[in-house]
């Protein structure tokens, strides 16, 4: 199974033939093209268009970060994949007021009842009545998903839900050295901020390049806007996937004491994840993604299959073959 490669030093990327080289320092080490998804960098790279033809014969988009871990673009080849029936349908379905609210609704449902799933998980570990509280509270808040009537007002609930289970961190958090306050994002004001911005710029990636394998357009979102950014789709389903893989390994991160706060970058100002913690937290989240669960009748499917079969269920919504509803975890 291909996977995606992560670059974290200065140099080169050059094309030599059917082959592609990362070169350091004299050193020179083989991509090897089959064997990869994506590729994601995080160094300061030289690359050339001989480079950007042979990843899109190759069909490998290319994901760049700055210096602090955020997602600042990418390259991503010509389509192979999107049909005109399918972009037509999407767009249907975004200009359709109704349409787009249930889809929308959708999507901060998944994303709302795999949070509960977390809360639930850590109630049963730790039988805290704290824990317990967020949960009574989010479910009474998730009652009034239904009855919102336009996507702002859906969104500012999403918003609240997402505040108040920010705050049950300090309890399922296992450490002295971590605590939460408030969600800040530029620049994240804390190490936990920092995780979460973190991990949430690799999740948007990841589900980017999982739509790139499907007949969907990443351009056309229905919770987030689509007039605004080149992207909103893959922000759409990161709702429902980032309490079931971006939180759960900045949870095993700290519980387990395998971040520190050694692999931060601190200022009065903000919080980064250093060279170090990047690494640390990507192993395992690549980790976390490779990591197979039952689904349906299709026997074990990694995290990141389970992905694009979400987009799967996307693309019979908007066919008319069968209603989508949102992945919600089992435990």
């Amino acid at each position: 199974m291909k996977k995606p490669i992560y670059i974290f030093n200065n140099g080169q990327i050059k094309r030599k033939d059917n082959s592609l080289y990362f070169l350091k320092d004299n050193e020179t080490k083989n991509i090897p093209i089959n064997t990869i998804s994506e590729i994601h960098i995080f160094g300061e790279i030289d690359l050339n268009k001989r480079v950007l033809e042979f990843l899109t014969q190759n069909r490998i988009p290319i994901f760049f970060y700055n210096h602090y871990g955020y997602y600042i673009g990418c390259f991503y080849p010509r389509e192979y994949y999107n049909s005109g029936i399918m972009i037509i349908k999407q767009a249907e379905f975004y200009l359709n007021g109704q349409k787009r609210l249930f889809l929308a609704k959708k999507f901060v449902l998944g994303a709302v009842e795999n949070i509960l799933k977390n809360l639930k998980y850590y109630y049963r570990s730790n039988n805290d009545s704290e824990i317990m509280n967020y949960i009574n509270i989010i479910n009474e808040k998730s009652n009034e998903i239904n009855n919102k009537n336009n996507i702002p007002e859906l969104m500012a609930l999403e918003g609240e839900i997402r505040k108040i289970y920010y705050e049950s961190f300090n309890i399922i958090l296992n450490s002295d050295s971590f605590s939460f306050d408030k969600r800040t994002k530029r620049p994240p004001k804390n190490p936990i901020n920092a995780l979460i911005s973190f991990g949430n710029s690799l999740i948007y990636t990841t589900i980017l390049s999982q739509i790139y394998r499907t007949h969907l357009d990443p351009r056309i979102g229905y919770l987030h806007e689509s007039n605004q950014r080149s992207f909103s789709l893959n922000l759409d389903l990161a709702e429902i996937f980032k309490p079931i893989i971006v939180d759960r390994v900045i949870f095993n991160l700290i519980n387990k004491n395998q971040i520190q706060l050694k692999h931060f970058e601190k200022n009065i100002d903000y919080s980064y994840l250093n060279e170090k913690g990047k690494q640390i937290f990507i192993k395992l989240f690549e980790e976390k993604l490779s990591t197979t669960i039952k689904y349906k009748n299709l026997g074990n499917v990694s995290y990141r299959k389970l992905i694009r079969l979400e987009c799967y269920k996307l693309y019979k919504h908007f066919l008319g073959e069968k209603l989508y509803q949102p992945y919600i975890t089992n435990w």
